[in-house]
């Protein structure tokens, strides 16, 4: 197989994902908007294969980018790669000016540091556990509020053109359905310039569009992970 020979020392680029993995699908955007050849071997986070394990041994997680058989982990430092190596293909995801690249940086790192956590307290707590998921609503809505405000009435996060920010957080807007549900509220209600953003991305772009994975799947995935895990 063609993601083997690049996985072993070939010149291929193989990407190591889950399909419901805002983190991967992060790196698959990437990939797509610039117009980058690559394989993708899907991963199963409940049972981790020797590659990955061996590809990115601290965290043992998705994504991992192999690049001639070279492993770059974490999906921030990823697209960063992308951007570095790749950068006379397709358009740039960073802006070129030293305050706006900051700028952008500082937004994405807001979205790790904040929207996993909190959102993981709605869809991983336990039955029974109404207080901890209304908490974890709270404090989502709140990061989707925060970060609807630096959108404000922009198209894009940096302004008309899909960017760094942009490609950090669209992968979880197939995820929003899941939050809806196990969290009792709405996205498009609480934060409708944000919903309108995130069907905007993937109305525009090509690349978003095939990259996210259909959010009833997602929703799926999630129930069968949490009766795996005993929590229903």
């Amino acid at each position: 197989m063609e993601g083997d020979k690049a996985a072993s020392g070939g010149g291929g680029l193989v990407l190591l994902n889950c399909f419901v993995s805002p983190f991967g699908n992060r790196v698959r955007i990437a990939l797509k908007r610039k117009g980058l050849p690559y394989e993708e071997q899907p991963q199963n986070l409940a049972d981790k294969s020797p590659l990955l394990l061996s590809s990115n041994p601290v965290h043992a997680k998705v994504p991992v980018l192999l690049v001639g058989g070279k492993s770059v982990c974490e999906s921030l430092v990823i697209l960063e790669f992308i951007d570095d190596a790749f950068s006379g293909e397709g358009e740039p995801l960073l802006p070129a000016a030293p305050c706006a690249r900051s700028h952008a940086r500082f937004w994405a790192s807001y979205v790790d540091t904040k929207l996993p956590e909190c959102a993981a307290r709605v869809w991983r707590s336990p039955k029974g556990a109404a207080a901890v998921v209304e908490e974890g609503k709270k404090d989502l809505v709140a990061v989707l509020k925060t970060l609807e405000a630096e959108l404000g009435a922009k198209p894009y996060f940096a302004g008309d053109a899909l960017g760094y920010v942009d490609v950090a957080l669209v992968p979880f807007a197939p995820w929003f359905l899941t939050y809806e549900k196990f969290g009792g509220f709405s996205v498009a209600a609480e934060c409708p310039a944000l919903a309108a953003w995130a069907a905007r991305c993937a109305r525009e772009n090509e690349c978003v569009a095939q990259s996210l994975p259909e959010p009833e799947h997602v929703f799926q995935f999630v129930c069968g992970m949490r009766k795996m895990f005993g929590l229903d």
